[in-house]
């Protein structure tokens, strides 16, 4: 039981160093985010300073990952993954699959009808359709998506998706910054005119 902990307790200083670097952040910048000293992170990454969950804690929030990621807790042996659906307006639902922010997030999403509203922001979206019909507007364009059918667009010009119809559609939504581009590979389809790009 000592070596699992003292194995636990010295990865959390690398895990914390590669969180950091993963996020683009030095450790002046991470210091002024958590009100620590630059020293305290400096020892705490380099294994020099025992983890304490007063140092933990800020540092997960900070990161904004759960503090058994920190910590990379053991496996229970169970291998069921609890997801927690976050209910929002208009009867929709979120399903969050993915935890690391800065970097692309996934999320399982079941839209109810609304009305559009078009909204901007930065990243980059892809939309993949699994069950009902997608409406995606794009400034002036208007596509409609059905199951296994994928769109891709930059958040920085106007858009707006929901259901095509008066029932609801399931898809898988990824979000990620600006910049990241997904690569798509096809094989070879069946004679005939191929779909519009996107």
């Amino acid at each position: 039981m000592e070596e699992e902990l003292r194995q636990i307790l010295d990865g959390i200083g690398p895990r914390l160093r590669a969180l950091r670097r993963d996020r683009g952040l030095t450790l002046e910048a991470l210091a002024a985010m958590t009100g620590f000293s630059v020293s305290t992170l400096s020892r705490l990454e380099s294994g020099r300073r025992r983890p304490t969950l007063e140092l933990l804690i800020p540092l997960a929030r900070t990161h904004r990952i759960a503090l058994d990621q920190l910590v990379a807790a053991p496996a229970s042996g169970d291998p069921r993954v609890h997801l927690a659906p976050l209910r929002k307006g208009h009867g929709s639902t979120l399903v969050p699959l993915t935890q690391y922010p800065g970097r692309v997030q996934v999320f399982k999403q079941v839209l109810a009808p609304r009305e559009p509203k078009l909204v901007t922001h930065d990243g980059y979206e892809w939309l993949y359709v699994l069950a009902g019909e997608l409406r995606l507007v794009l400034g002036e364009r208007e596509l409609v998506l059905g199951p296994g059918q994928v769109a891709e667009f930059d958040t920085g010009q106007p858009h707006w998706f929901g259901p095509a119809g008066t029932g609801t559609v399931e898809i898988l939504h990824l979000f990620g910054p600006r910049g990241d581009r997904a690569v798509v590979r096809e094989g070879p389809t069946a004679a005939g005119p191929s779909p519009e790009a996107s």
